[in-house]
């Protein structure tokens, strides 16, 4: 390789079990040669610095030259083995988590994997200096090897938060493709995107805005089987569409003029309610700064007249903490938001809202869990989403949504989101909260 070299060894190779070690040998004074200062922030960091020593972004280059059919999914003489899955176990040694252990499993546990981290220290002749930030990490999950060296290919790089070589538009295609089918859904799919990049703004911000958002689960739509084949089957929806409508639909009929959505996200249901006249005064709050960013460029924001610019504004906050800001509104939208909550989080949630916030009315959706034995890409065992903490079935959200209401002073009703199945319920649950 341009900036080392790499020896593989095989210390197990039979019909039951395969080990590679894949030894990366860096070359410094290549490293020097070839660098000419790029990315130095100090004088002497070309010649005093880790990258010899660590797994970094020069490993994923390695996976690609050393592993290139297996990273494309492409296999000659065993066609049927890229779409197995096997129990693969990844150790990786000296593996930089700028973000610690925490950052480590935010980034490897939403896609399955169990993960196991053992740190260093800086020096074991000196205990005192303390730990560093490197770790031995060994990762498991049984899965496709494509899948696994695709992940490692982006999320080395990212834990490290240091490419070896120039970043252009080019490294976006990059993500994208080494991405597809996993980083849409991501958790952290936006410290993923600007880390790859190397904190590149507009770069990222294209990345993230060419991933799709849509879940993958709910973008299959619903059908509902014929009960004779002369029936046509039900076309299929678009879930989410159905659930903002539906959302906007109850808003309207409570007569609703001051509306605050909570998980915002990247506006969709601000776009609705914008085309309302009824809706006088809007607002949106989401954690995620990116997607506010996002939500402001879908509703032109700086382009819109005056008195449409009065009517709606955008604010970044946590449903953690009482907000003062999102008190005294008609009606709350809570939309696909709290099977994002742990429970102690979930707790904060409530008394935010339902406490503090008090609005009249509150319309809250989350997933029916029944529902997913439909979709074969989830299947009763599976959660839709990566992040989400929890789903729950009709008669926990009832529970739940009941407790809520008594404790408040709320009275509730539910309405079904998506074609209702017999014994399993709709894809979508929502509760209406009415302060008594």
């Amino acid at each position: 390789m341009p900036f080392g070299t790499v020896n593989l060894f095989f210390p197990d190779a039979s019909e039951e079990k395969c080990t590679v070690a894949v030894l990366l040998d860096v070359d410094p004074v290549e490293l020097v040669r070839s660098s000419h200062g790029q990315g130095s922030t100090m004088p002497l960091e070309q010649y005093v610095n880790d990258r010899p020593y660590v797994c970094s972004s020069f490993m994923s280059v390695v996976l690609a030259r050393v592993f290139s059919r297996a990273l494309s999914g492409k296999c000659k003489t065993r066609p049927e083995l890229v779409g197995t899955k096997m129990p693969l176990t990844c150790r990786i040694s000296v593996l930089p988590c700028r973000g610690g252990e925490a950052f480590l499993r935010r980034l490897f546990e939403p896609l399955g994997y169990s993960v196991s981290a053992s740190r260093t220290i800086l020096d074991e002749a000196f205990p005192e200096w303390g730990e560093s930030s490197y770790y031995t990490v060994e990762i498991y999950k049984e899965t496709t090897l494509f899948e696994l060296l695709n992940h490692l290919y982006v999320l080395v790089p990212v834990l490290d938060n240091q490419k070896h070589y120039y970043v252009d538009r080019s490294e976006i295609d990059k993500l994208i493709k080494h991405g597809e089918g996993w980083l849409a859904n991501h958790p952290e799919k936006e410290q993923i995107a600007r880390r790859y990049l190397r904190n590149r703004t507009s770069y990222t911000r294209e990345a993230l805005e060419r991933l799709t958002d849509v879940n993958p689960a709910e973008a299959e739509g619903t059908e509902e089987p014929s009960p004779t084949p002369e029936e046509d089957v039900e076309t299929s929806i678009h879930l989410n569409e159905e659930r903002l409508g539906t959302v906007l639909s109850v808003l309207k009929s409570v007569k609703a003029e001051n509306v605050v959505d909570l998980g915002c996200g990247e506006g969709r249901l601000l776009q609705l309610l914008l085309k309302e006249k009824q809706f006088r005064k809007i607002l949106g709050l989401d954690v995620s700064i990116r997607s506010l960013e996002i939500a402001s460029d879908r509703l032109h924001l700086q382009d819109l007249p005056p008195m449409q610019k009065e009517r709606i504004q955008l604010i970044h906050g946590s449903l953690m903490y009482r907000d003062r800001r999102i008190e005294g509104f008609d009606a709350a939208a809570v939309v696909e938001v709290i099977e994002h909550f742990d429970e102690p989080r979930l707790k904060a949630f409530e008394r935010v809202v339902f406490e503090f916030a008090k609005p009249r009315t509150v319309i809250l959706t989350t997933p029916n869990r029944e529902y997913n034995a439909l979709w074969p890409k989830v299947g009763p065992d599976r959660l839709r989403h990566g992040d989400h903490r929890f789903e729950w079935t009709r008669n926990e959200f009832s529970e739940w949504a009941g407790r809520i209401s008594g404790h408040f002073g709320y009275t509730v009703r539910f309405i079904p989101v998506g074609s209702e199945m017999k014994d399993i319920g709709p894809p979508t649950q929502m509760a209406i909260f009415s302060r008594a």
